[in-house]
């Protein structure tokens, strides 16, 4: 069975009045099915309300399906004897880090989570060591994080899911709050536990740099999955994205906007070399 698996997934927000009476039920989540493997990148792309943030609660738990099923290492996340189990597994990193921030040392701030699962003193100590490594936050273990900066705020809170030692790190648009520099710290950094740790890792954002080195993609609009691929299958449909209200990175806008003018250019370039090679490419046979 794969690492996570959402089918026919529903998901209904209900409003009452004051006399508890349903006013209005939104139906945030519609028939939603996607597969992850223990080990992938996987993106999940998306407009605002288009249901992205809703599918992330449901991996670790903090919402349960109307309808149909999730499973997080086998285990069905609608169950309550599973929820402690699968937040062990699926350990959540939100939009802004101070909402994650506990403590007023850093190294006790990482020794959070793992101290509340119940993991021996002299563990959690090696744990902490271990994960302010992994996020390369060794040098500011004494510190206050209220000194440091949004993206290594960012990175401490990663490190506090770290010493949990989940199997997956779910991350809900974990760079919207950062400036440039502090989303290359925290992707570099989650892209080192993917790859080092075999962590598997959902990345929730509208940044569409962000998806390009990842495994598969999925986009979703008005609850519901509309594409999936890898990430140059998806970014080779300029013109569905744009439908989706959705945008490209900057360099594979640069090349379907020249290929719109007339210079015949392979459909997906994702990166600045890429387009030079294939730019090269094109005068070599002039």
């Amino acid at each position: 069975m794969a690492f996570i698996k959402a089918e026919k997934l529903k998901h209904k927000f209900v409003r009452r009045d004051e006399q508890g009476e349903i006013e209005d039920v939104t139906l945030a989540l519609d028939d939603v099915n996607i597969e992850v493997e223990e080990g992938q990148f996987i993106a999940v792309l998306g407009h605002n309300g288009s249901g992205k943030s809703t599918f992330a609660k449901h991996l670790n738990a903090l919402l349960t399906p109307s309808e149909g099923t999730v499973w997080v290492d086998g285990k069905d996340t609608s169950k309550e004897e599973n929820i402690l189990d699968i937040r062990k597994e699926a350990g959540m990193i939100f939009q802004n880090p101070d909402n994650q921030i506990v403590a007023g040392v850093v190294e006790e701030d990482v020794a959070f989570g793992p101290e509340n699962i119940g993991v021996p003193t002299e563990e959690i100590w090696e744990r902490v060591g271990k994960s302010l490594e992994a996020v390369g936050m060794t040098a500011y273990r004494y510190h206050s994080p209220n000194r440091l900066s949004g993206g290594q705020k960012q990175r401490v809170a990663i490190a506090g899911v770290v010493a949990m030692e989940p199997k997956c790190i779910i991350m809900d648009e974990p760079t919207a709050m950062l400036d440039p520099n502090g989303r290359k710290e925290v992707l570099n950094t989650v892209h080192r536990l993917n790859r080092q740790k075999g962590v598997t890792v959902i990345l929730i954002t509208h940044y569409m740099e962000e998806v390009i080195d990842a495994d598969y993609v999925f986009v979703m609009d008005d609850g519901h999955v509309v594409m999936q691929g890898m990430p140059r299958d998806i970014f080779s449909q300029v013109d569905t994205l744009l439908e989706y209200g959705l945008d490209v990175p900057q360099i594979t806008r640069l090349a379907w906007e020249l290929k719109q003018e007339g210079l015949p250019l392979p459909d997906g370039i994702l990166s600045r070399q890429e387009l030079v090679e294939a730019i090269c490419q094109l005068k070599s046979k002039t």
